[in-house]
Parts: C-alpha cells; structure tokens; sequence
C-alpha cells in the first residue's frame, strides 16, 4: 500500500472488534471502531474512512440501516463497504450487495479471504479518488478556458447615437464554439458578427479564438469589404490549421449615419431585418457563400441593406433555432419571428430578453445541447 489505508470497523462485539484491529495491523491499516450504527455514522461524517467493515446485527440501528443511509448521502456514497455478519443466507447477501456494499463476508472470519476482499476494494477506492480528482483538475482548467474565452468577447457593446445594440452568449459546456463581436471602426462604421465553429467542445473553442482573431485582425484593413475580409480570413485558417474543422459567420459593416449595412454570409443561419414600415415586412440575410475553412479559392458575394428608423436585425446561431423541448421538438425560426415581431418597438435590451427568456422557456428542463447566442440592433425612430 502507498499510504496507510484508514478503515472503520462497525461492531457491537468487542471480541470482533480486536480480532479484525489485529488483522488490519499486519496489512498496515489504520483503524478507528463503533460499536453501533449511529456512533458509525458520527465518525464517518467527522472523517471519512477509505473503507468500511459493517456489522449487520446491531441494536438501535441495524447495519442495513447504516448502508441506507451512506448510500443516500452524496459525499459519502463512494465509500466502499464490506458487510461481516453472522448471518449467511443468501438473502442477506444480496440485499447487502443491492444496497450497495462492495462485497460479504460471513463470520467466522477467513483472514485470507479478508484481506483479499480488503485490497480489492481498497484498490477500487485508489482509483475512484484518482478518477476524481482528475475529474476536478479538468473542470478547473474547463473553467479557466472558458474564462480565458470568454475574454475575447465584448464586455461592453459600442454606444452609438441613434441605434441600440444587445448581445449575449450563453455556453452549453464549459467552452463555446459560438462567437460574436462588435467592431468599432476606424472609417466610423460598425462591423457586426455572429459565428458559429462547426464542432464542439475545446477544439472547438480553440478554433474559435483563432477565428475570432483573424476577423479582428482583418477587419481595420477591409473595413468596407466584408467579401475581402472572408477571403483573407478563410485562406488563413486553411494555411495555418490542418483540420476538418469549420466555421460559419455573418458579418456585416453597418454605416450608423445612412443606416447601409453591407455584409456577407458564410452559410451562417440566416438573420432577420424586420421592417414594420416597409414590404416585405421581414428579409432573411441568405448565406452569399460557403462556410470559412474548407476551400481556399471560395468566395463570397457581397450584398447590402439599409435599416430604416425602426427597423430591427436579429442574429442568432442555431443553439437558438434548435433548442429542444422535453418532447425533442425544436425552438426553430417560426418562434424566433414570433417573439421578435411581438417585441417590435422595445429597446433591443428588452428585445434580446424575450428572445432568451423564450427559449428558456419553452426548453424547461430539457438539457441544452448548443451554445445559444443572440445579437439585437435596433436604429430609434
């Protein structure tokens, strides 16, 4: 053993008591001792053993009782246990086995047998505690990743007189594929993005900061030419990452004085401008091009629009679109409009709120299998 293993023996009689203390010390065990099932319970809960040897027949609280209670508890229910009992029908055996203790052994004792049994369970323990904390050290670098990440989105959205502007990501593990930004540009325009990596997980997260980079990175130098900027950015990826991995995007440069905003698409979901005073009411912004990252002489056509005092753009990635409820139904684009149409008029704050709240809503309990992210620009009336 690399370390002393602690073991609590559970037994009303002390002449058991002394005979297992003895053979745990030639295996070089510490031991402690109760001698009924709550002063069991106390020492577990003030220290907990890496193993323990339980009594069945016990007064006040039998040795079943005691393994109810372990196994309900949280904190305490990896601790292995070995029921030792006189009685050695078959149906105290499975019962002890069903609620959860690690083996059985009947009285009298069998040393070999014991110490048998006693190694394997220990070793069992050592390895479940390794598996733990390995577990722990992962979600901690998790959390500094996503920390990490999350520092490359904007903390704060551009003010911009005559328009407002919302956004907001929410992860579905502990780093994200999705990404947005809001650029402020030298020319006076704002470059607006939303993407999403085609992949999970953190090499998906990894792809993202480099994608989310390279877009920065290009955007002061193409700040009228999201077509260029695309090109520039997809012959990057694809020179300096060797991976099947991809990304979709829509990026837009907004002028905030005329209200043009001059974008592409990268098969990313489209996004909708609602314009309550003009026809048609709403206009999806259709991908102009493939995904960035899967061929280097792609291109992309730039297209424009222009946004009207009261119209409202809503970018979203498909987290939103493909939420799923408990039944397995989607979230989908029909229930996007219908809560941003129902919304028109408020600040794009309370706008990109319903959205959420919407989503939240209608999955409820169901697990969340995407990132979501949503961005809102609305220009005042």
């Amino acid at each position: 053993m690399d370390e002393r293993a602690r073991v609590l023996i559970v037994d009303d009689e002390p002449f058991n008591i002394d005979y297992l203390e003895q053979e745990l010390e030639d295996l070089d065990c510490e031991t402690a001792s109760a001698g009924d099932g709550r002063e069991a319970l106390e020492l577990v809960a003030a220290d907990a053993p890496d193993l323990i040897l339980l009594d069945i027949m016990m007064p006040q609280m039998d040795g079943f009782q005691v393994l109810a209670r372990l196994k309900s508890d949280q904190a305490l229910r990896d601790i292995p246990v070995i029921v030792i009992s006189a009685l050695d029908d078959m149906g105290s055996v499975v019962k002890g086995i069903e609620m959860g203790a690690e083996d059985y052994l009947p009285k009298p004792f069998d040393a070999v047998l014991l110490k048998a049994r006693m190694s394997a369970c220990l070793e069992k323990k050592r390895l479940r505690d390794r598996e733990v904390q390995y577990l722990r050290r992962i979600n901690e670098e998790l959390d500094l990743a996503w920390r990490v990440q999350s520092g490359f989105l904007p903390d704060d959205v551009p003010q911009l007189p005559g328009w407002q502007l919302a956004a907001a990501l929410e992860p579905s593990r502990e780093t994200s594929g999705d990404f947005f930004d809001l650029i402020a540009l030298p020319s006076g325009g704002l470059a607006i993005l939303v993407a999403d990596v085609a992949d999970k997980g953190m090499g998906a997260a990894l792809f993202m900061v480099l994608a989310r980079t390279l877009i920065r990175t290009y955007a002061a130098e193409y700040h009228s030419k999201p077509d260029s900027l695309f090109a520039a950015v997809n012959r990057r990826i694809l020179t300096d990452i060797n991976t099947s991995q991809f990304v979709t995007a829509f990026y837009g440069v907004l002028d905030p004085a005329t209200g043009t905003l001059s974008y592409c698409n990268a098969g990313h979901d489209p996004p909708y401008l609602l314009s309550p005073a003009k026809s048609p009411a709403v206009r999806e912004l259709k991908a102009t091009g493939m995904p960035l990252g899967i061929l280097e002489d792609a291109s992309w056509e730039q297209k424009a629009v222009e946004l009207a005092p009261g119209d409202m753009l809503v970018l979203y990635t498909d987290g939103v679109t493909e939420a799923q409820d408990a039944g397995q139904q989607f979230f989908g684009r029909a229930r996007l409009l219908e809560v941003a149409r129902a919304n028109m008029g408020r600040s794009a704050q309370d706008v990109l709120d319903a959205l959420m709240a919407q989503v939240q809503r209608f999955a409820g309990q169901a697990p969340q299998f995407d990132d979501i992210t949503l961005e809102v620009v609305v220009r005042e009336t």
